[in-house]
């Protein structure tokens, strides 16, 4: 008989996505170690997504083939819809989470806070004034639409505010670190809960 009870298993999930337009595949392992192996044909998306791996300690494995000659809006949008299904197959009915998570994270002379709740409930406030509207070959529009398609179908609440920020690239970089800190907390399990939903409803 395994030592292991269910709600200290692993929450793992593996989805994928194909359209015309995107061809994706993500698994994540939410109890994870911070790996992550990666590939979405824009270099610095891989490297934000490389920062929700090792800062959140979710393994990630992103592989995606999307329509780059238009674009990347497909792609960026796609994973951030698939990693979103990912996660909410792989944290399932929630019992024990925190739910709530936050952190606030610098990188030199940016700022950024990220607030997020698993609450059922999709909702995304962003507020990040890019000083710049590419990084590498990102486009600096394409995080919202990536946090828009997480939110939809992981079904959270997530506000993202840049506070300070003077280099794109730093701005990013503080919103993805600080994404990946708070959904580390939320996702964590509470030993003074044990296996009950964290809501006065009953169910998320």
């Amino acid at each position: 008989m395994s030592s292991v009870s269910p709600a200290a298993a692993d929450r793992v999930a593996d989805v994928q996505r194909n359209t015309a337009e995107t061809q994706i595949t993500v698994r994540v392992n939410l109890d994870g170690t911070g790996t992550a192996n990666l590939s979405t044909g824009i270099g610095f998306f891989d490297h934000m997504l490389d920062q929700i791996a090792r800062h959140g300690l979710i393994d990630l494995d992103i592989q995606a083939k999307g329509d780059l000659h238009i674009d990347g809006h497909h792609t960026v949008e796609d994973v951030g819809i698939t990693l979103g299904q990912a996660f909410a197959k792989a944290v399932g009915d929630k019992k024990g989470i925190r739910r709530y998570g936050h952190a606030y994270v610098p990188l030199d002379e940016a700022l950024s806070r990220v607030v997020v709740d698993f609450s059922g409930r999709p909702g995304l406030h962003m507020h990040v004034p890019f000083k710049s509207g590419m990084v590498g070959a990102f486009d600096t529009q394409l995080a919202f639409e990536f946090f828009q398609g997480f939110v939809n179908h992981a079904g959270v609440t997530l506000h993202i505010d840049n506070l300070k920020g003077e280099n794109a690239h730093h701005q990013a970089e503080t919103v993805f670190k600080a994404f990946a800190r708070a959904l580390r907390m939320a996702l964590e399990r509470d030993p003074r809960m044990g296996d009950v939903i964290p809501s006065t409803k009953g169910s998320l």
